[in-house]
């Protein structure tokens, strides 16, 4: 079997023990997930707005 997959959380995970040598392994995956989430945040919002026959538009 080859070597696991690797995720997100599991580099973050790694990464808080060497983040004094190299921060930018902590900093890129967890910028890479704070974007999408950001975006999925979004993208529900603007789906939501455009989608509830409820909401006041202005």
């Amino acid at each position: 079997m080859g070597e696991p997959t690797a995720t997100w959380g599991k580099m973050l995970a790694d990464s808080v023990t060497t983040r004094n040598v190299d921060p930018l392994y902590l900093f890129i995956p967890g910028t890479a997930l704070f974007i999408v989430v950001l975006s999925f945040n979004l993208l529900g919002d603007s789906v939501r707005d455009a989608l509830d026959p409820r909401a006041g538009r202005a």
